[in-house]
């Protein structure tokens, strides 16, 4: 039974964001799509009228939303800094299980230059805010000022995604560890003198 048009539309959104942990956006071509997705030449237009930057796009979208539902159930956690623990183990799962090839989509495509697309930048910021809104949201609940709490966010992100790079390059998860450590500490550190609330009147 030859595969559904639906079908054949998830495989290449599927297949670029794939491509685009493992190559980067410059790389993620139509052709290499088509090749890893096995979806038809003809599919492409019909689903992805705006072309590879609609596909692109699209698999950015995927991606973010995906880590986002990682970050959601971690969130649900009862302790934030288990939370983190468990965000940091995720991305070391991810590096170790594709042997140090897949990195993060969203990095791929906000770190090159889309002259042609430069709505694909916008999009990638669009997933990191929304990453750090959710960590924001776990550690205010758990009494930090929302300053504070928006300011650890970006750096566990800017820490998790920036280790990323550095183990791919090496061939380690050894900075993704240390960083995980130093958060680790940091967040027992920032959560322990917290504010106390303020008593209503």
């Amino acid at each position: 039974m030859s595969p559904r048009k639906s079908d054949n539309r998830e495989r290449m959104v599927l297949s670029a964001a794939e491509l685009l942990r493992e190559y980067g956006a410059g790389a993620t071509s139509i052709d290499r799509v088509l090749a890893h997705s096995g979806a038809p030449r003809g599919s492409v237009y019909h689903h992805f009228p705006g072309g590879r930057a609609q596909l692109i796009d699209e698999a950015v979208s995927l991606a973010g939303a995906f880590v986002s539902g990682l970050i959601d159930a971690a969130t649900q956690a009862d302790d934030p800094v288990e939370a983190v623990d468990a965000f940091f183990g995720l991305w070391r799962e991810r590096l170790v299980e594709s042997d140090f090839r897949a990195g993060c989509p969203i990095v791929a495509v906000a770190v090159e230059t889309n002259d042609e697309a430069p709505h694909l930048a916008r999009s990638a910021a669009a997933v990191f805010a929304r990453w750090q809104e959710a960590l924001a949201a776990l550690f205010v609940r758990h009494g930090l000022p929302e300053q504070r709490g928006k300011r650890l966010a970006a750096f566990v992100i800017a820490a998790v995604e920036g280790a990323v790079i550095m183990c791919r390059a090496e061939q380690s998860t050894a900075a993704l560890e240390a960083a995980a450590a130093e958060i680790h500490d940091l967040l027992i550190h920032a959560l322990r003198n917290r504010p106390e609330p303020v008593p209503g009147p």
